[in-house]
This record gives C-alpha cells, structure tokens and sequence, in this order.
C-alpha cells in the first residue's frame, strides 16, 4: 500500500537544492512547473514566451533559494516570482498600456452572472483576446486574488486604475460570453 501526503514538507528538498543540489533542484522544477507554466501562461498570450519566461522564473527562484525562510507557502513563494516575471516580460514588451479613466463608481457591485456552457479553451481564448492592461489586471484580481491596492503597488498604477481596468475586463468578457452564448443557440 502506498502513502500519500497530503501535505508535503519540502523544506529538505528546498534545503538541498539552495546547496546546489541538481537533483533536488530537478525535483522542484518537475514538481512545480506544469502548474507555473499555467501561472505564466495566464499573462501571456503565447506560449512559447510563458515557458520561456517560467525558465528563467526558475532560474531566478534557484538564485534566491536561499532568501526563502520556510515562511508561509512555498508553491506561493514561486507564483509571487512567476507573475513578476510575467509583468516585467509585458513591460519589456511595451504591452501593459493602461487607459487613465475617471473612476466608475459601483465598479465592486457591478456583477452580472450569466449561464455558459463554455469550455475552458474557450473561456481562455477571451481572456487572451483582451487588452494585455486588462488582462493582467483581471488575472491578478479574479485568478490570483491579488487586491486592488497590491495590484496597484506592483504594476504602478493608481487603484482606481486598477478598478477600472478590472471593470472593463468583466464588461469585454461579459459580451463576449453573451455573443457566444447567442451563436452557440442560434440567436443571432
């Protein structure tokens, strides 16, 4: 019979490989990065430059292994270097342009729910066919759980900028859903 744990305790592999070890280091990255590949994958739209940027994610992780202080979540310790490096490659990029609006008032009870039966691929590929202002901007907010004033700090933004963004996202992807949903049952 095999054990499972259901709570890992990596702080011997995180050990070995902050010495070094390349094994343990390659038990991290093995570990770790089918799901760092979908953190990076969120940001950008190709993926070819998501795993590009989540190599040298790692490779700044394994830098700075040794800052890590078993302190809190360390799959949360690389996320928080996978989205940075996600950021930063949209800068360099020049692709994080963010439109300076008035702030909506409401923006935080705005929500409209509407029944899908979208697939996955699908409900990425609107979120690929945002703006990348509001696409970074929604990722951090609805699938990180970042708030407005952290999303604000990291991306040097205002807040209000940062609401605004995250209100047109919800208002694009919300059409975007609706004309799907009209040609998917012949209402259009």
């Amino acid at each position: 019979m095999k054990i499972i744990l259901l709570h890992k305790n990596y702080s011997k592999l995180i050990a070995k490989a902050s010495k070094d070890d390349r094994r343990a280091q390659h038990q991290l990255f093995e570990m770790f990065s089918p799901k760092m590949l979908g953190v990076c994958r969120q940001y950008l739209k190709n993926n070819d430059l998501a795993e590009e940027v989540m190599l040298s994610g790692f490779l700044k992780m394994f830098t700075h292994l040794k800052d890590f202080k078993n302190e809190g979540s360390f799959e949360g310790w690389i996320r928080r270097i996978m989205v940075n490096e996600s950021i930063s490659q949209l800068r360099k990029d020049k692709k994080l342009n963010f439109v300076s609006e008035k702030e909506i008032e409401n923006t935080t009870q705005h929500s409209t729910y509407i029944e899908t039966e979208l697939e996955t691929a699908e409900i990425q590929k609107m979120i690929d066919s945002l703006p990348d202002g509001y696409k970074t901007v929604f990722v951090l907010y609805a699938v990180e759980g970042y708030k407005h004033s952290e999303i604000a700090e990291l991306l040097q933004i205002s807040e209000s900028t940062s609401k605004t963004q995250l209100f047109k996202a919800r208002k694009m992807l919300q059409n975007m859903v609706k004309q799907q949903n009209n040609l998917s049952y012949g209402t259009l």
